[in-house]
């Protein structure tokens, strides 16, 4: 279950009795489709990269598939969403075509912009994606930004801002925990704890590892989450649409995952065991946790699962084919989308 911050009465946020977030077996199929399909994808992103086809940097979401599909589930249309670097499994979860993701990683015209973004800059404002950021810790005030603009609009919407544990320590990510809290902002600030900021262990790099408490001196709530199990990501989130709807105010939620693979393609991920990395694949992966849960309580078969990954799968190799037989883009486009 979540574990809500415990300082103080202000920033208590209790889940375990709330009855509001039920999932039926088509939310939860639904939601194992997304997750299976960010893996497929990234998997197949990082084949590409291997056969020279993807330049420049990578960073691959396998592992921490569970949450983002959970909190986008407790999400509404027209709430806005903005992370770091590793952003593909973002996109997906913001249903924006694969094939255009992958043509945009392999460089091409099709891509998403262009061509011209690559794996860390990449947006959509049709669905609300508003990116992709190779800056540590760049998306937390732009996410402030965002938040402010829902509220000014008054349309009802609150923003999705994503960082991991390595950003949690910029000093700007506290300069917008302050403007957030100040101005009551619609804003669930989303800590992806995979353990490694690039190769340094959050125990290493952080005087206190309880993440979710560190927007305790603003007043801003905060829960710690269990990031393998899809179920209590989306509790979570329900839990923190409601409040921040409210108008009460941000949130902060910390949810603990994990990377398989290293920061970014280029890293062999050398400070940690194999053991701890298949601790991880064969005890407590995020699919496999929400296969037992649908075989077990809603008598899927595994004909059933195997079905949706063989669709799964086509749809990944159809966007890398089309990624492939995707044009470059022409020399020109160098000079467009550029303010003089």
């Amino acid at each position: 279950m979540a574990k809500a911050a415990t300082k103080s009465k202000d920033t208590v946020v209790n889940i375990k009795d709330k009855k509001t977030a039920t999932l039926d077996k088509p939310k939860l199929l639904a939601m194992y489709e997304r997750m299976l399909k960010i893996r497929r994808f990234e998997e197949k992103a990082g084949q590409l990269y291997g056969m020279g086809l993807i330049g420049g940097f990578c960073h691959l979401y396998i592992g921490q598939e569970a949450v983002v599909t959970g909190l986008q589930a407790a999400s509404e249309e027209g709430d806005s969403v903005i992370t770091t670097y590793r952003d593909h499994g973002h996109m997906i979860a913001c249903d924006i075509d694969p094939k255009i993701i992958m043509a945009e990683l392999t460089g091409r015209a099709t891509g998403i912009s262009q061509g011209k973004g690559g794996s860390m800059h990449m947006f959509s404002v049709e669905r609300h994606f508003y990116g992709g950021h190779g800056i540590v810790g760049a998306s937390v005030p732009l996410g402030a930004g965002l938040a402010f603009a829902h509220k000014y609009n008054k349309d009802g919407k609150l923003n999705f801002c994503y960082y991991g544990d390595g950003a949690a320590n910029q000093g700007q990510v506290y300069e917008a925990y302050n403007m957030a809290a100040l101005w009551k902002l619609p804003i669930i600030f989303v800590i992806e704890n995979n353990e490694y900021a690039m190769g340094t262990s959050v125990k290493r790099s952080h005087s206190s590892s309880e993440l979710y408490k560190h927007g305790e001196p603003f007043g801003i709530r905060g829960m710690q989450v269990n990031g393998m199990d899809v179920t209590e990501v989306y509790k979570a989130g329900v839990e923190a649409c409601d409040y921040v709807r409210s108008g009460k105010g941000p949130m902060l939620l910390e949810i603990k995952t994990y990377r398989y693979r290293g920061h970014s393609m280029s890293d062999p991920a050398k400070y940690r065991t194999k053991e701890e990395v298949e601790s991880y694949k064969t005890g407590n992966d995020c699919i496999n946790n929400l296969s037992m849960l649908l075989q077990k309580e809603h008598k899927v078969t595994e004909d059933e699962l195997k079905a949706i990954d063989k669709k799964i799968k086509d749809i990944v190799n159809a966007a890398a084919e089309f990624a492939k037989d995707s044009p470059e883009p022409d020399a020109t486009e160098l000079w467009t989308d550029i303010t003089v």
